[in-house]
């Protein structure tokens, strides 16, 4: 294998590109543009919920309760029915999900230091934002009532959480390393499977094939320059994760750059062999979309957890190399960690690029079929 071919190969290659403004566009804006519409839009933090509240005691203490309830930023009150009955339309048209009943003796009950029942109705069409506002009135209530009962009684046991890691609990925090490894996913392999396809559609396959270049030179070279354009993508994603949605960097970032660039050469292999398979690019571009974006959108534990999806399909995802990937960007944006606790993940990563890279270079071969 001698440099100078691959040299060619890849200059040959990087005035394609620079050639081809729609590539261009493709390489650099689309992972910037998916990062903004995916970081914004994906959230799974739950706040201003509309409610109505029917208030029949109407006392300083049920006024104080209601007051409670809006105060706290998760819940603002859209309407104050004076019936029961008119929750039912609220609900239906969609006004509000979650609906409080006071009733009449909440201030009496409270003064002799009974348990009044205060009726929450809550719509379960969405589930997840239905359990998670369940949550938010229980800790409400729960709290109201130890204010009012003054918290005379000492507890069992005195559990004082911390949470570490994400001390704030902003989903953002960890939804935004996962959308790095989802982006470049799909961008280095959709931009690499058309490198050997353009060659067919072109008809300039014939004189490559009669050049004295070897197999692994003319792929090494086609993936130099698309290396380049994901390591810029990494650089670019990782300084849109911290500066504009404030995503805390702790670990390494030579580490995290050391690490991106093993996933990136088993996604350029992955695009190079989509790429000789499919021979048009039409079928190229196809391919590596639905064999990128799906398993790392839904397999790679970025948006659904793995320890709660079917074995059959927790066994499928040990196949997904953005699986490793997300986990290795969650443990050094958030955690810190060292590279001997993403030891396993990077060799996963590293067996896979070699081993798509040897399945290239067997499958091309320099003949016209």
């Amino acid at each position: 294998m001698k440099f100078i071919r691959i040299k060619a190969v890849a200059k040959k290659e990087t005035i394609q590109v620079l050639r081809d403004p729609l590539s261009l566009a493709m390489a650099f804006l689309m992972p910037v543009l998916l990062l903004v519409i995916f970081g914004y839009a994906i959230t799974f933090d739950i706040n201003d919920i509309p409610a109505v509240v029917v208030d029949l005691d109407k006392s300083g203490l049920s006024r104080e309760f209601t007051a409670e309830i809006t105060s706290s930023g998760y819940f603002f009150v859209v309407a104050y029915p004076d019936r029961y009955e008119d929750i039912d339309g609220y609900l239906d048209a969609g006004k509000a999900r979650l609906a409080v009943m006071i009733p009449s003796d909440f201030s009496k009950k409270l003064r002799a230091a009974g348990t009044p029942s205060v009726g929450v109705i809550i719509d379960g069409s969405d589930s997840n934002t239905a359990t998670i506002a369940e949550g938010y009135i229980a800790g409400i209530t729960e709290r109201f009532s130890q204010r009012m009962s003054g918290s005379h009684v000492t507890p069992l046991i005195d559990a004082r959480p911390r949470v570490w890691f994400n001390p704030e609990l902003k989903s953002r925090n960890f939804i935004v390393p996962g959308l790095i490894a989802l982006i470049l996913s799909v961008n280095v392999a959709l931009l690499t499977s058309l490198t050997i396809a353009k060659e067919w559609d072109r008809g300039t396959m014939e004189q490559l094939i009669s050049t004295p270049i070897k197999t692994p030179e003319l792929i090494i070279g086609k993936m130099i320059p698309y290396f380049v354009i994901g390591f810029i993508d990494t650089v670019v994603s990782v300084l849109m994760g911290t500066m504009v949605f404030d995503v805390p960097l702790r670990g390494s970032v030579v580490l995290l750059l050391a690490l991106s660039g093993v996933f990136l050469f088993g996604g350029l292999s992955w695009g190079i062999l989509i790429s000789i398979i499919a021979r048009t690019q039409l079928l190229a571009s196809q391919m590596a979309i639905l064999s990128t974006f799906l398993p790392a959108f839904l397999l790679s534990g970025f948006m659904f957890l793995i320890a709660n999806m079917p074995k059959a399909l927790q066994i499928v995802t040990y196949a997904v190399p953005a699986r490793y990937f997300v986990s290795i960007l969650k443990d050094i944006f958030l955690k810190g960690n060292p590279l001997r606790l993403l030891a396993g993940e990077a060799s996963l990563l590293a067996v896979y690029g070699l081993v798509v890279f040897a399945i290239a270079n067997k499958k091309f071969q320099k003949k016209v079929v």
